[in-house]
């Protein structure tokens, strides 16, 4: 029977999708992701089971403390995270983020977190956002001072996912003034423990990504070793920029994952409901809008798993990593809505998931970039003028 299913995938794959699908039914069910949804918590318990199964330390080979793994193996995890709650996918999505960084050779001593952080025992977060700065991260205001062996930081940090919960914040902040008028020198990544007076974290409540944990962070001459530089001083967004491409195709994969489970629950629904004697399924109103889905969900995964080769292949995958975020992320906002309207006051029931999936659709449109900005780089791609 046709659906949203994943296709042309390894078997290898498959496998740690249906893995993943089997530890979350036994320590997510759909109850206690409702719950955790509706309380805004961090299921602990889960993200240790999501560790001791591997499945947290695919960014990084077995011999740096990873479990191995591809791009594709972290995207088919996330996706299946994404159908049960996509803010734990968001989640898991920052802590491949964490251990590819770790991974890197120029990480520096930080590197050697990266088991614990494959395991869950160590969580970190990112701090990049400020107050009015969010895409152009060049405009940021933090700063770090190194005095008498260790970094002094200092700024504000906003939209930080998990960071209630994270041991350490990667902190982007200027370590050193502009090069030639570069900004983009002189910005470093810095962990900086949350454990002290110069960090304080307020929760931030959203009406999507409840769970997510998102944050505001204040660092008032926060405390970190000199040597807790993640990567090269002064090339922090270097370091970042190097992530992009797999950020962008896993955040396609959360959009997925929202996208079919929010199918699975349109379709479900048609066939059991009935009005004037039949099931709502039987008409074209409440079809059309079901066809079109499952269409634009397949054409939205062949972009996906495309962009998925090139980038396992070593191939340039800015372009298409950035095609399958818009793509993903403008599909799934369609698909829930089409899903909402045919659930009708269901659909905004708390009993129903489908308001979850419809409400976390919406923050795929600009994060962790906006669709705009997306539209933007692609722009440029095709050898229009740049207009940012």
């Amino acid at each position: 029977m046709l659906s949203a299913a994943p296709f042309d995938e390894p078997a290898t794959r498959s496998d740690v999708r249906a893995m993943t699908a089997d530890l979350l039914a036994r320590h997510l069910p759909a109850e206690e992701a409702a719950r955790t949804d509706r309380e805004g918590g961090f299921g602990r318990g889960v993200w240790r089971a999501l560790g001791e199964a591997g499945l947290l330390g695919l960014a990084a080979d077995e011999d740096a403390g990873g479990s191995g793994g591809t791009v594709g193996d972290a995207v088919a995890v996330t996706e299946e995270i994404a159908r049960v709650l996509p803010s734990l996918a968001v989640d898991y999505v920052l802590s491949g983020m964490a251990m590819r960084m770790l991974a890197d050779p120029g990480c520096g001593v930080v590197a050697d977190w990266l088991p614990s952080v494959a395991a869950g025992e160590r969580i970190c977060s990112f701090g990049l956002s400020e107050p009015g700065v969010g895409t152009d991260l060049l405009g940021l205001r933090s700063r770090a001072t190194l005095v008498d062996g260790e970094w002094r930081v200092s700024g504000q940090k906003t939209w930080i996912s998990l960071a209630g919960e994270a041991d350490h914040v990667f902190v982007l902040c200027r370590t050193d003034p502009a090069e030639d008028g570069r900004r983009a020198r002189g910005l470093s990544l810095i962990a900086v423990p949350t454990d002290q007076p110069g960090v304080s974290v307020r929760r931030v409540h959203l009406a999507g990504m409840r769970a997510a944990g998102t944050c505001e962070v204040f660092l008032d001459e926060a405390r970190a070793p000199e040597d807790h530089l993640v990567g090269r001083r002064g090339r922090g967004l270097q370091m970042i920029s190097q992530a992009l491409d797999v950020e962008r195709v896993m955040a396609a994969a959360i959009s997925l994952g929202i996208g079919r489970a929010a199918l699975d629950l349109h379709v479900a629904y048609a066939g059991e409901r009935e009005a004037f004697g039949a099931p709502i399924g039987a008409l074209q109103a409440v079809q059309h809008p079901a066809a079109d889905s499952v269409a634009e969900l397949s054409a939205a995964r062949a972009l996906v798993n495309s962009t998925v080769g090139r980038i396992e292949r070593g191939e340039d995958a800015l372009a298409h990593s950035a095609m399958a975020k818009l793509v993903a992320a403008e599909t799934t906002a369609r698909v829930t809505d089409r899903g909402m309207r045919a659930l009708g006051a269901m659909g905004l029931a708390e009993e129903s998931a489908m308001q979850m999936y419809f409400r976390d659709a919406r923050l795929q449109l600009f994060s962790p970039i906006s669709n705009e900005m997306i539209r933007n780089l692609l722009g440029e791609a095709l050898g229009l003028p740049r207009s940012y």
